[in-house]
């Protein structure tokens, strides 16, 4: 039986260590980049089911609002809802989802954006324009509402 050098048996195993590191990840790791990004108009089409994802729509707007300086003269970013997430927005679930409302109150009121509600879609879930909290706006329809805010308005669209 041959024996093996273990300085062979220990670079055989490192190099075949390393092949499986750089096989995995052949190109290595990102890096970040700095970016100033100006004043944006932008329309969300808003239709999510969940609580958490509503959520993650109110955090991406209200970063994309602190990342181009949350300026309400200079950017508008709109919510257009038309979707499951409707009766999170109902008074009638307020306690249900009273830190939600909360921080998206907050977020209209400090003219970081504008939450629009489809009035088609919220009748589809049985709901009225009065049953809605107020610092909702109500449209008529909200593809439409979406459409205007991009051809008249300038608007980019955001999912």
């Amino acid at each position: 039986m041959k024996k093996t050098n273990p300085t062979f048996s220990f670079l055989l195993f490192f190099f075949s260590l390393t092949m499986s590191v750089v096989q995995a990840s052949p190109w290595g790791g990102s890096t970040a980049s700095d970016a100033v990004y100006k004043p944006q108009k932008v329309v969300y089409d808003v239709h999510v089911k969940s609580l958490k994802a509503m959520s993650g729509v109110l955090d991406r707007a209200s970063y994309l609002s602190k990342i181009t300086g949350a300026d309400p003269f200079d950017s508008s970013i709109v919510l257009v809802l038309h979707g499951g997430e409707i009766p999170f927005f109902a008074r009638d679930n307020y306690k249900k989802y009273k830190d939600l409302m909360h921080r998206a109150q907050s977020l209209v009121e400090s003219e970081v954006l504008t939450i629009k509600m489809c009035q088609l879609a919220a009748e589809g879930h049985g709901y009225k324009p009065d049953q809605i909290h107020s610092f909702v706006q109500m449209v008529p329809m909200g593809d439409a509402e979406i459409i205007r805010l991009q051809n008249e308005e300038n608007h980019a669209y955001m999912q």
